[in-house]
C-alpha cells in the first residue's frame, strides 16, 4: 500500500462540489478557499467518490484481469497488449482506504454518533482496501495505514489483515441492521453511484464476506482463531441477521453509459476486434459441455465454417491457446483459425459506446454467491443445506445474466457482425452434462469450472484468485485447467508458469523501506518473488 500520511481532507474535497446525475466519475476537487483539514464535507460526496473509484481499470471486461484469466487473449500486441504475466508491481488501494477512514471521521462529527449509515459503508471499504491489496502481494501496512502520526506504518501479518477484516465486516453488517429494519427499501444516497437500497447493501456486505472466507479456504483447519468455516456456516444459517443477495436483482453492477463508455470503445479497440481471440480454457469449460452461452459470446472459428461445419455446431468454436507466443497467434487467427467475442455483443457502433448489447458488468453477483455457497457446503462448512441445489442455481443466475432459456432461439453472428446461423439453446441437455457429481472432489471441480465461467468478463481479478486457490499438486494447471509453460507466458526465469502473487507497490521500498523489507524477509527469503506463495495460499 503507497504509504502517506493522512493527507488533510481540506485538500482533497469541497463542500461546493456539485453531483452531477446519470454519470458514474465522481472527482472530489481541492478547495484552495477551505484551509483547515477540520472543515465539514458532506458524507454523500466521499461515497461518490470511493463508489465511482472501486473498480480498478484492469479489472473492467476486456482489461487486463480478462487477459489473466484467460477468458480472452490478445492476438495482436499493438492494440490488445499482450497475454503474458510480467504483470510486476502492483497497484496500490490507498485511495479507497483514505476516504473510507476520512468517510467515518465526517460521518462521526457531522452525526455525533458511530452507528450511522456513512461509518458502517466505512467499515465495509477499509476492510475491501485491505483485502484488495492483501490478496495480491501477501503481509501489508493495514492498522497503522492512515494514521496521520505514523509515517512509516509496520506491516501486519496477512492472518493479522483477513482478522482485522473479518471484524470490520461483520461491524458494518451489525451497524446497518436497524437501518435496514426501519427503511429497507430507502436508497442509501444519492452519492452511491451503484444505487443500492440499505437492505441491499447489507447484502452485499454480507455476500462478499462469504467471498472473503471462501478464498481463506486453505487456511480454515490451521487457523482456528478466524472461525473460518464456523463464521460462514453463521451467516447462512441466519439469514434475518445476515442477509445476503436472493437473485440477481441485488448484484453490485457497474452501469455504462455515454459518459462513462464501455471498455472497447473507451480504449479505442472497437475497430480491432479481429485482434482478440477466445481464451481455451473457457471453449473448453462451455463449448465442450454443449454450453449454449458459447453462442451468445463467441463467433464459431471462420477456418470450422470454411470446411464446413455449422454454426450451431459447438466443434466449431476453437479457443487460442496462452501458451503460445503472441506473433503464432496473430497468424493463426489471421488465418481464421480460432473463435472471437461476439462482434454484435461487444464491438459493433454504436453500441459498444454504452455495452447495449452486452451483458452488464456484475463486480459482485448472485451466480458467484451461489458457487461459493455451493463449495463451503462441499468442502463440510454449512449443514442442512443442498451443495447441488446452489451449484443450479448459480447455473441459472448466470444464464439469466445473458437472458438464456431453453427452447430459446439464439443468432450466431461472425466477425462482421451479421447472423450466420441460429442455435436452439438447449439448457436442458446442458443441465444434464454439467450434472453436479456429489460432494466430493469432481463436484468441487464442477463448481470452481461453473463460477470460472460465471465470471467470463466480470468480477475483476476474481477468476485469478479462485483459480491460483485451485492449483495443488493433484492439479497443477488449477481448476479449471490453464495453459502455462510456454512462450505466451511470459516468465521464462520460472519456467513460464503463472505467478503466484504480484510484487509490492514500487513506492514500498522508496518510502517505507526498513519495514517493506523486513516484511519481504519474513515471508519470502528478502526478495519480492512473484513466484512465491502468501500466507493465503501456501
Amino acid at each position: 500500500m503507497k504509504i502517506k500520511s493522512f493527507i488533510p481532507l481540506a485538500l482533497l474535497l469541497t463542500t461546493s462540489m456539485v453531483f452531477i446525475t446519470g454519470c458514474q466519475k465522481g472527482d472530489l476537487i481541492d478547495n484552495p478557499n477551505l484551509a483547515a483539514s477540520t472543515g465539514t464535507v458532506p458524507a454523500t460526496l466521499i461515497l461518490n467518490n470511493i463508489t465511482a473509484n472501486l473498480i480498478k481499470s484492469d479489472e473492467y471486461p476486456f482489461n487486463l484481469s480478462s487477459r489473466g484469466s484467460q477468458a480472452f487473449l490478445s492476438n495482436y500486441a499493438y492494440y490488445w497488449g499482450n497475454n503474458n504475466y510480467n504483470y510486476g508491481s502492483t497497484e496500490d488501494s490507498y485511495n479507497v482506504l483514505k476516504y473510507a477512514i476520512a468517510l467515518q471521521a465526517q460521518s462521526t462529527s457531522q452525526l455525533g454518533n458511530q452507528t450511522n449509515k456513512y461509518f458502517a459503508l466505512g467499515q465495509f471499504f477499509r476492510a475491501y482496501a485491505g483485502i484488495w491489496l492483501t490478496q495480491r502481494v501477501g503481509d501489508i501496512p493495514f492498522s497503522q495505514a492512515g494514521n496521520a502520526a505514523i509515517i512509516t506504518p509496520k506491516y501486519d501479518t496477512q492472518h493479522d489483515v483477513y482478522k482485522s477484516c473479518l471484524a470490520l465486516l461483520n461491524s458494518a453488517n451489525t451497524i446497518l441492521a436497524p437501518l435496514v429494519t426501519a427503511s429497507p427499501n430507502s436508497r442509501l444516497d444519492n452519492g452511491d453511484i451503484f444505487g443500492l437500497t440499505y437492505l441491499q447493501w447489507q447484502k452485499v456486505i454480507n455476500t462478499y464476506t462469504l467471498r472473503v472466507l471462501i478464498s481463506l479456504s486453505k487456511r480454515a483447519v490451521d487457523n482456528p482463531d478466524l472461525n473460518i468455516a464456523a463464521t460462514f456456516n453463521t451467516i447462512i444459517s441466519n439469514p434475518a441477521t445476515y442477509p445476503i443477495m436472493t437473485g440477481n436483482s441485488d448484484d453490485l453492477i457497474y452501469v455504462y453509459n455515454s459518459t462513462n463508455t464501455y471498455p472497447v470503445y473507451a480504449d479505442g479497440n472497437a475497430p480491432y476486434d479481429n485482434f482478440s481471440s477466445m481464451g481455451l480454457p473457457y471453449v473448453t469449460a462451455t463449448a465442450g459441455k454443449q454450453d449454449p452461452r458459447i453462442f451468445v459470446v463467441a463467433t464459431p472459428s471462420p477456418q470450422q465454417i470454411a470446411a464446413g461445419k455449422d454454426a450451431n455446431d459447438f466443434t466449431a468454436y476453437v479457443g487460442a491457446d496462452d501458451n503460445v507466443a503472441i506473433g503464432t497467434l496473430n497468424s493463426n487467427a489471421a488465418a481464421g483459425q480460432y473463435s472471437y467475442p461476439s462482434d454484435f455483443r461487444y464491438f459493433v457502433l454504436p453500441a459498444a459506446i454504452t455495452g447495449a448489447n452486452a451483458e452488464p458488468f456484475v463486480f459482485m453477483g448472485y451466480p458467484e454467491m451461489c458457487f461459493n455457497i455451493a463449495e463451503a457446503i462441499n468442502l463440510g462448512w454449512v449443514k442442512g443445506q443442498n451443495s447441488a441445489t446452489w451449484y443450479v442455481n448459480g447455473i441459472n443466475a448466470s444464464l439469466a445474466t445473458y437472458k438464456i432459456t431453453d427452447g430459446e432461439t439464439l443468432n450466431i453472428t461472425n466477425l462482421s457482425g451479421n447472423t450466420i446461423g441460429t442455435a436452439t439453446a438447449n439448457v436442458s441437455q446442458f443441465m444434464t452434462n454439467v450434472a453436479y457429481a456429489g460432494d466430493n472432489a469432481t463436484g468441487l471441480a464442477q463448481i470452481f469450472t461453473q463460477r470460472y465461467v460465471a465470471m467470463f468478463l466480470n468480477s475483476g481479478w476474481e477468476s485469478f484468485y479462485q483459480w491460483r486457490r485451485s492449483v495443488s499438486s493433484a492439479n497443477p494447471n488449477g481448476i479449471p485447467a490453464w495453459s502455462q509453460g510456454g512462450a505466451g507466458i511470459g516468465t521464462s526465469a520460472a519456467g513460464n508458469l503463472i505467478p503466484r502473487r504480484w510484487e509490492y507497490p514500487a513506492n514500498e521500498a522508496a518510502f517505507n523501506t526498513t519495514n517493506y523489507r523486513a516484511a519481504l524477509q519474513s515471508q519470502f527469503g528478502g526478495t519480492d518473488d512473484p513466484t512465491k506463495d502468501t500466507w493465503l495460499t501456501k
